[in-house]
């Protein structure tokens, strides 16, 4: 007998599979003896309460063997040479999923990524911080991965009419990530494991005889009567098929192309803000409600806030318990930070970007409201004005928390994860008002409703801009076409269609299938 049931137990019998045994016989009235095994298939924390319990749901097996059956099948990928074509711009989640689909319905994508395999991309990665320099190929946001393969892993969405989130678990998991994406509440990889999995799916790709290029930076369309059949990249290779545009939402160099060649974009608003560390343990205690913290049982603890102020949402993003915040420029002349953790979430600090909702009459009149790119623009220069903030350098400007909300000069910063360093600098004063004043007033508000949170111990970081993309580049809600131009589908984040790892390759999927459905309907 095979069967399923549902337990709400402490933290350390949650960990000992001896207990949940014992737990699982007493439930189902049997001895001991005849469960020859037991699986976990879903756990939660519930630390709402003072005593923080686990949800968990588990497989049973009695009277008859686990055997080695997974929580997951693997999918079956063919060959694919000399098969139709399509052209596949951005090697990231969206990018890379679109071409997994695209072989699964016997089509041959060709991958073009501007940047590099991203085993290669670590050593330009760890130049930003110890050198400053920073490569406009290959940095945290381009590169095979994309802006997530450096990232937490973070595989937690709420994006699941659009398709199947299970799926993009299960391929994940196919590909070499833990068995537990598959059962956690809020799963993730971890920035040390995702570039392995990565490799994992360049190599499926290659093996069934699809094409991924490195170092194709793709400047140009190939159009033919309002149909894009190719593209060409800045070294002048062409490439011939329809176009699944996958380029992450800091390709800003694509946006100016698309908008100087007259396919049309929209502004999108955006959330900015910046990098907020706490000592992990002051989270923990929050959290699980225990100045002692979380305990030997307990993962690193995680948050999220959200409220209103003055008509804008400000609210915490892309939270890393047991993480470090690092410099995500993406181009010289800017000063970018963003999060990630390891796998094992076992660093000394937390960090979240906290950051407020911009719409598009937030933006300053300086830049045209009829730009497309104005939300792009006001982001460079965000970003411009950390810079030069930072004495032109990647050590960041930071304050303490309290210092922020009080309106004055940090002495000092305490220590903290962000590898090119960190100097005061006063966020609140030149930071945007509109910002900053609303950060102040939500870091009351949150402080409120967490004793605790609102500490000097907690250090901020600027600026955190990329929080999605600034613009949206219209499709067909049927066939996911651009609404204008035939043979290009925009795809992912950076098209403004979706918000993360798992989101993106949803979309990437979906796009593979219009653009199939579209090849077999002609």
């Amino acid at each position: 007998m095979v069967t399923e049931l549902q337990f709400r137990t402490d933290p350390r019998t949650a960990c000992d599979n001896e207990r949940l045994l014992e737990l699982v016989a007493n439930e189902l009235s049997v001895s001991a003896s005849r469960v020859s095994g037991i699986r976990t298939v879903k756990r939660s924390v519930d630390a709402r309460q003072r005593r923080v319990m686990i949800n968990l749901k588990i497989r049973a097996y009695v009277d008859e063997p686990m055997g080695d059956i997974g929580l997951s099948s693997p999918i079956t990928y063919n060959k694919v040479e000399g098969e139709r074509s399509a052209v596949v711009v951005g090697a990231g989640p969206a990018g890379l999923f679109a071409a997994l689909r695209l072989i699964e319905l016997g089509v041959k994508p060709i991958v073009l990524e501007r940047g590099k395999k991203v085993d290669e991309r670590k050593v330009d990665v760890a130049l930003i911080s110890t050198q400053g320099i920073v490569n406009s190929d290959s940095n945290y946001c381009f590169g095979e991965g994309g802006a997530g393969a450096f990232s937490d892993g973070k595989l937690y969405t709420r994006s699941k009419k659009r398709g199947s989130v299970e799926r993009i678990l299960s391929i994940f998991h196919q590909h070499g990530a833990s068995e537990n994406i598959l059962i956690d509440a809020h799963p993730h990889i971890g920035s040390d494991k995702l570039p392995g999995i990565i490799e994992n799916i360049r190599n499926t790709i290659l093996s069934c005889g699809g094409e991924i290029h490195f170092g194709a930076r793709v400047t140009k369309l190939i159009t033919e009567n309002d149909e894009v059949t190719g593209v060409i990249c800045a070294d002048g290779r062409r490439f011939t098929a329809p176009v699944i545009l996958a380029t992450g939402h800091s390709a800003r160099d694509v946006y100016t192309m698309l908008n100087d060649r007259g396919v049309s974009i929209e502004a999108k608003g955006i959330a900015m803000g910046v990098r907020l560390e706490h000592p992990q343990h002051v989270i923990d205690a929050i959290q699980y409600h225990n100045p002692g913290g979380r305990g030997a049982y307990l993962p690193a603890a995680e948050y999220s806030f959200v409220t209103q102020v003055e008509g804008r949402g400000v609210y915490s993003f892309c939270m890393c318990p047991g993480g470090v915040v690092v410099p995500a420029a993406s181009a010289p002349g800017q000063l970018v930070v963003n999060g990630m953790s390891p796998s094992t979430r076992g660093t000394y600090w937390a960090n979240s970007g906290i950051v407020v909702e911009i719409r598009q009459e937030d933006i300053p009149d300086k830049f045209s409201l009829h730009d497309p790119l104005r939300v792009m623009r006001f982001q460079e220069a965000l970003e411009a004005e950390c810079f030069r903030q930072a004495g032109c350098s990647q050590v960041a400007g930071a304050q303490r928390m309290e210092d922020f909300v009080n309106k004055r000069q940090s002495k000092n910063i305490p220590p903290a994860s962000y590898p090119a360093g960190l100097q005061p600098s006063r966020l609140d004063l030149w930071l945007p008002p509109f910002i900053s004043d609303r950060l102040r007033k939500g870091f009351i508000q949150f402080g409120r409703s967490a004793r605790g949170f609102l500490t000097n111990d907690a250090v901020m970081i600027g600026v955190e801009t990329r929080t999605s993309s600034p613009v949206r580049i219209p499709r067909d809600a049927m066939t996911l076409c651009h609404i204008h131009v035939k043979g290009l589908y925009p795809c992912g984040e950076g098209a403004g269609y979706a918000g993360g790892i798992v989101s993106s390759a949803i979309d990437g999927e979906r796009c593979a299938e219009a653009l199939t459905a579209q090849m077999t309907a002609e």
